[in-house]
């Protein structure tokens, strides 16, 4: 009897698991998507990613198919956001399960205001460092050694005022006038910008590394092997002490270098996005610089220094902190 009574519980409780399995695999058929924006605003080139919510949490099926009305101006890949060109278009994400969609209206402009004019850099390869003998004598420009650059975009001038505001809304900039370059910002000014422009365009704007700095103050492949950037006669490419009337200058009144860039010798200092330290002999590609360190790199020279600090090779380096008169920058885009 008792053994008959065992049985019949492991019978029952048999039955019962696979009762259990069987509910527990029943499909939950999506109701409903979620998009996590309903409107996106880009400049042409930039990307954004939407984040599709299925509802409910736990249904069976959560694909999602992507897609564009209008492709020429807008694709979207896994609901990353790619603009083409200038136009509006409408991204709907469709549930592959029970047929759910959600949309998102995409407006695509050829600028948006606060973004810098951009010029391409073809890659190369290029001696860094202190070429024609004129160096400071603490060692700081040596050794010369080969980089090896990818291609680049950066800017046709030092960020300017009227770009700063378009962005943060405010100036901090001491002598105030919208083609001036900003001043008065610190390195970590620098990124919370960048943070707020990437933002408004869609793109990744970066501070330039030093060796991009380098390569393009020197004309790039184009490079002529001048002292300054764009000429061996200072007066002709750099607003410095002799001839800046103790002011910052508007943007793009100098001469413009080999590669069609301006204000890259004097004007005011640019800051890097490296940590600076002593250079390696060792050859380098697409270097970032050291990995810590307690000053972040400036280059080019401003408007309150001297003919040695505009030197294609000079460097120095401040505290990421520090806001000065005669400092600003220059900034980059990875291709």
């Amino acid at each position: 009897m008792y053994l008959m009574k065992k049985i019949c519980f492991i019978i029952l409780s048999t039955i019962l698991l696979i009762a259990i399995a069987i509910a527990c695999k029943k499909e939950v058929q999506v109701i409903g998507v979620i998009l996590n924006k309903s409107s996106i605003n880009l400049s042409v080139e930039g990307k954004k990613t939407l984040v599709a919510i299925v509802l409910p949490c736990n249904a069976t099926n959560k694909e999602i198919f992507w897609a564009s009305d209008n492709p020429t101006v807008a694709t979207v890949t896994n609901g990353l956001i790619a603009a083409l060109s200038a136009g509006v278009a409408k991204i709907t994400a469709t549930a592959l399960d029970g047929n759910q969609t959600a949309t998102c209206n995409v407006e695509v402009y050829e600028h948006i205001e606060g973004e810098p004019e951009m010029i391409l850099v073809e890659g190369g390869t290029f001696t860094m460092g202190c070429t024609n003998g004129e160096c400071w004598g603490d060692g700081r420009e040596e050794p010369v050694h080969p980089v090896t650059l990818s291609s680049y975009k950066i800017g046709k001038y030092p960020v300017t005022q009227q770009e700063w505001v378009a962005i943060m809304e405010t100036n901090p900039s001491y002598l105030q006038d919208d083609n001036l370059p900003v001043e008065m910002v610190s390195w970590k000014d620098v990124q919370e910008f960048i943070d707020q422009l990437n933002e408004a365009t869609g793109k990744q704007y970066r501070l330039v590394t030093e060796a991009e700095w380098e390569f393009v103050a020197r004309g790039g492949k184009l490079s002529k092997g001048y002292k300054y950037s764009g000429s061996d006669n200072l007066d002709e490419v750099a607003w410095y002490n002799i001839n800046s009337g103790g002011a910052a200058n508007p943007v793009g009144i100098k001469a413009a270098n080999e590669l069609g860039i301006y204000d890259m010798s004097g004007n005011v200092w640019e800051w890097c996005n490296d940590w600076y330290g002593i250079y390696s002999e060792d050859a380098q590609t697409d270097p970032q610089g050291h990995a810590r360190g307690s000053g972040r790199v400036i280059r080019g020279g401003s408007w309150i220094n001297g003919a040695q600090h505009c030197r294609i090779s000079t460097r120095f380096n401040t505290n990421p902190s520090l806001r000065s008169v005669n400092m600003g920058f220059r900034l980059a885009l990875s291709l």
